[in-house]
């Protein structure tokens, strides 16, 4: 069986004060393409704007390296989202005290997001990716190409639950 690829999109920003609100504009209007839940779009903008403001603010490198945020549907009832930068350095939680102006980030990332980490970039690429998932409510619906997602998805939920497939929500 040939499947489609999960939908996936991708944007590159500057490191600029500004980024991270234009990356939640993206996200805003993406979540809206693929009929994310509401209330999962706002944590999802949420997260990223932790995620792109670390990368604008603590990523050591050239100054003109490119920020990348990408958005994938790996299944419709999960999103992904991934924040790549030109540091090596991987993100370390801390634990501030309640005295501590800054720090708690990556305790909001952790706190909001099903799951999250962050790994070195492939092999030819420098830097790293920090990325999130999000389980959603209620499936996602973005737009349909061949009925290839669909059958796909369908696959992968059945997968996922062990064969048992039970009917979708109607829209």
């Amino acid at each position: 069986m040939i499947t489609q690829p999960a939908p996936t999109i991708a944007w590159t920003f500057p490191r600029h004060p500004r980024t991270p609100g234009r990356a939640r504009v993206q996200l805003l209007r993406q979540a809206f393409e693929w009929r994310i839940p509401d209330e999962s779009t706002e944590i999802a903008m949420l997260v990223l704007n932790e995620l792109v403001t670390n990368a604008c603010h603590h990523a050591r490198g050239p100054r003109d390296r490119l920020i990348g945020v990408r958005l994938l549907l790996p299944a419709l009832n999960l999103l992904r989202a991934e924040v790549s930068d030109a540091s090596p350095d991987l993100p370390v939680r801390r634990h501030p005290t309640l005295n501590d102006e800054s720090g708690r980030g990556l305790e909001l990332v952790a706190a909001l997001a099903t799951s999250w980490g962050a790994h070195p970039r492939g092999e030819g690429y420098i830097g790293k990716t920090v990325w999130f998932e999000l389980t959603l409510p209620s499936p996602a619906n973005p737009p349909v190409v061949d009925g290839a997602f669909a059958a796909d998805a369908t696959s992968t939920r059945a997968a996922l639950l062990d064969g048992e497939v039970p009917d979708w929500p109607a829209d």
